[in-house]
């Protein structure tokens, strides 16, 4: 039998032994079972881009034909990626920032790299939450706010349709919560009537009197007004006040999430079983509603139902399916490593890789049914076209959706409806991040453990204070830096380095071995699919992501301000401190290393958890029979005994 025969057989041997100790014996935890595992990376990766990103991005590109180029990269590098982080954390049962530096020294900074991604965006991600937070509580009142012009906050540039076609039905013109005659309203932007329906510009002579005057919906003026609070001479130069309100439903958010991983996934795994499952009984229940709306056809069709198969000659097309696929999967953020470093050792999770990166993109179909649903609603009620109201990001949640939500019978209860959905969706990717976070910490520091309770909420204190800038005034543009640079250019730099790391570095033969170590049986059809894509298709997807995300690249921006160069500059810095801990590591492991190949060959601790352990019961024996003089020959020969051991210092 060869040596690494023999290596093999000798761990599963103590992998065997190892798993048979009871679990408050086990110094790391385990899920408690199988659907507590599935359910967190479910809603870990079913997200926001599933509901303000997808069913834009499929109007956009063709309908129908956009799923071609969707469902190619979905398999060519989303489930690839998954899978890959799904095994490896199981594999060594570690967080990222220990895992990596076990695998090859020269890779150290790697894991660290995808925690600082996951804290980031953790960040932002609750303040999210708490303006979902914040629409719910306003939901409950006997008049949407958002759905009239009527309130104090509103300013005069507020429109709401109802009003104006009230007015427009005795020939006058609405402003201001005021019906005014075309000589007023023309008054108002400093013009002359021209008649009864236009004015007298100076330079271009009539123009409709429609057009004289900028218009804001009541749910925009409510989301900027009344939520965000956003001053005209708002910049990073003056960005304001704090807004309390704000603040105080981002500690709620942060309760929230501090009560549901206090006791890591102990509590998580329960937690799950209702924010991974109940949107989707909210997203049944409003796509039943939706499609029974006047204009729903419209709606969908609009969405999906005319394909336009040109498109797929078009590069964007592909470009804005493969970014999709990528960060709607959510690698590379540390946090699929995470879940899974909590598996049994023989789990069948590459089951499970299939299982979520199908129902994630599912989901995401779903969804754009629901939403474009009531957007042809909308659209049918105002007037325009589906287009003129299609929106995505923050715009579709907390403006388009409020408006079409607020002409609704029973506005409030469908108001309520949506946006707890989006505070579960927000939740379960939240707790997968901050999970990330605190592991790489206990891990890191194996003495916090017994402290788990207390730490969990010093992290999460501390990310609530990273935050608070979000809760300014103008905190929406630091949300927008955050949004635009701590997820974007760096997670595909840290997927390339992960992928050659594993499969060039380690060895991809070594890393198929791990996976049948683990119980896991490939049939050799899904075998030569893991080889293609994992050699060939996912690193050339990888780098085709990284070249249009370079020549498709914008400044940040908010509205029609783009944020000057020095901010700019701010945002490469958050984007540098992910993937420039790569170097960094680098750096690290070349001073600590005695010899050049120790920087790439993998540590004798990288191996299951089980194997681990029995190293360290059986140094800590050795240990302990050294320091009380007992001794015992390899042949397991009767020890004897020595008082005067001069132990070492």
């Amino acid at each position: 039998m060869s040596e690494d025969a023999v290596g093999r057989k000798e761990t599963e041997d103590i992998v065997e032994e190892i798993q048979e100790i009871p679990k408050d014996e086990q110094s790391r935890e385990t899920w408690s079972n199988k659907y507590e595992f599935l359910l967190s990376c479910l809603g870990y990766a079913i997200g926001y881009g599933n509901v303000w990103r997808f069913p834009y991005l499929c109007y956009k590109n063709g309908g129908a034909a956009f799923l071609i180029p969707y469902f190619i990269m979905l398999f060519c590098a989303g489930l690839p990626l998954f899978f890959m982080e799904l095994a490896i954390g199981q594999y060594i049962s570690l967080g990222p920032n220990i895992l990596f530096q076990k695998l090859a020294p020269v890779l150290s900074g790697l894991g660290w790299g995808m925690v600082m991604i996951a804290l980031l965006t953790a960040i932002y991600f609750n303040v999210i939450i708490a303006w979902s937070l914040f629409y719910t509580i306003a939901s409950l009142t006997s008049v949407l706010p958002w759905g009239h012009c009527d309130n104090d906050f509103n300013t005069v540039d507020c429109y709401s349709e109802t009003a104006a076609s009230f007015c427009r039905n005795q020939s006058l013109f609405y402003r201001n919560g005021s019906c005014l005659t075309v000589q007023e309203y023309c008054g108002e932007a400093l013009f002359h009537a021209h008649n009864i329906t236009h004015c007298h510009h100076p330079t271009h002579g009539a123009v409709s009197a429609d057009s004289v005057l900028p218009k804001v919906t009541p749910s925009e003026d409510y989301f900027k007004n009344r939520m965000l609070g956003i001053s005209d001479d708002i910049s990073w130069e003056n960005m304001g006040t704090l807004r309390w309100e704000l603040v105080m439903y981002l500690v709620l958010s942060w309760v929230l999430v501090a009560a549901s991983l206090y006791r890591g996934i102990k509590s998580l795994g329960k937690v799950v079983y209702f924010t991974a499952t109940f949107p989707y009984v909210i997203l049944v229940i409003l796509f039943a509603r939706g499609i029974t709306l006047e204009g729903a056809y419209q709606g969908i069709e609009f969405y999906l139902l005319k394909p336009d198969l040109s498109r797929l000659l078009e590069v964007e097309v592909w470009s804005d399916a493969a970014v999709q696929i990528f960060y709607s999967m959510g690698v590379c953020f540390g946090s699929l490593i995470t879940l899974s470093s909590y598996n049994k050792f023989n789990n069948n999770c590459m089951r499970d890789a299939f299982i979520i990166g199908i129902s994630n993109s599912a989901t995401s179909i779903f969804t754009g049914f629901v939403i474009f649903s009531i957007l042809g609603f909308l659209a049918h009620e105002l007037g325009v076209e589906v287009k003129d109201v299609a929106s995505s990001g923050s715009g579709l949640v907390f403006v388009v959706y409020p408006a079409a939500l607020a002409l609704l019978p029973i506005p409030q209860l469908w108001s309520v409806l949506f946006f707890f959905m989006i505070i579960n969706i927000g939740l379960s990717s939240q707790f997968s991040m901050v999970e990330t976070v605190t592991t790489a910490f206990f891990d890191q520091f194996e003495f916090l453990r017994p402290k788990k309770p207390f730490f969990v909420a010093l992290i999460c204190f501390g990310m609530f204070l990273l935050g608070l800038t979000m809760c300014l005034q103008g905190g929406i543009l630091m949300f927008e830096l955050f949004f635009w640079y701590s997820a974007g250019l760096s997670v595909i730099i840290l997927a390339i380095t992960h992928l050659f790391g594993i499969h060039y570095l380690y060895g991809f033969r070594k890393f198929l071995g791990n996976i049948k170590e683990m119980g896991i049986n490939i049939p050799f059809p899904i075998k030569c699919y893991w080889t293609i894509t994992w050699l060939v298709t996912t690193p050339l997807s990888l780098l085709v992501i990284v070249f249009f995300s370079i020549y498709f690249f914008v400044p940040a921006y908010w509205g029609n301000y783009t944020f000057p160069n020095h901010i700019q500059i701010l945002g490469w810095c958050l984007c540098l401190s992910s993937f420039g801990c790569i170097p960094i590591g680098m750096l690290f492991a070349c001073y600590r290393a005695k010899k050049c190949k120790d920087l790439t060959e993998p540590s004798q601790d990288f191996c299951p958890a089980a194997v681990r352990k029995e190293r360290q019961d059986r140094q800590t024996a050795m240990n302990t029979s050294f320091h009380t003089g007992t001794f015992r020959y390899v042949y397991d020969n009767v020890g004897f005994q020595s008082t005067d051991l001069e132990i070492p210092k």
